[in-house]
């Protein structure tokens, strides 16, 4: 790695750095199946708000890998899609999805056990 990338001490932080929190690793798997509306992707992600859902697409957006069309219609129809260089996520989004199948109930078990010692101790 150059100089020119200094900002990162390594590729794995440069990745985080544009796909990392909560929602964004989310909002992209919701836009590898398809093109989507806001409000679709709101229905899709109950739990987040429609303040932090703009905040991360426009993230997105200025990360180059979602691009918002606006559709002259009354009313403007707005509709989010990977772009080229967001579609070069697919397959880390794969892998973490195949991850997250393979491992979710010992991910459960073990977030339960520690919540469990967590208020004991309260």
């Amino acid at each position: 790695m150059g100089n020119q990338y200094c900002q990162y001490r390594c590729a794995v932080e440069a990745t985080l750095d544009i796909i990392g929190g909560k929602w964004k690793g989310i909002i992209l798997s919701e836009l590898v199946e398809r093109p989507k509306r806001f409000s679709e992707l709101k229905r899709e992600l109950p739990a987040i708000t429609q303040r932090m859902l703009t905040l991360q697409l426009r993230e997105l957006e200025a990360d180059g890998l979602v691009h918002r069309e606006i559709y002259r219609e009354v009313p403007p129809r707005v509709e989010y899609s990977l772009t080229d260089f967001g579609k070069t996520l697919e397959p880390i989004l794969n892998a973490m999805q195949t991850w997250g199948d393979r491992h979710i109930k010992q991910i459960i078990e073990r977030k339960t056990a520690r919540l469990a010692v967590h208020n004991d101790k309260g």
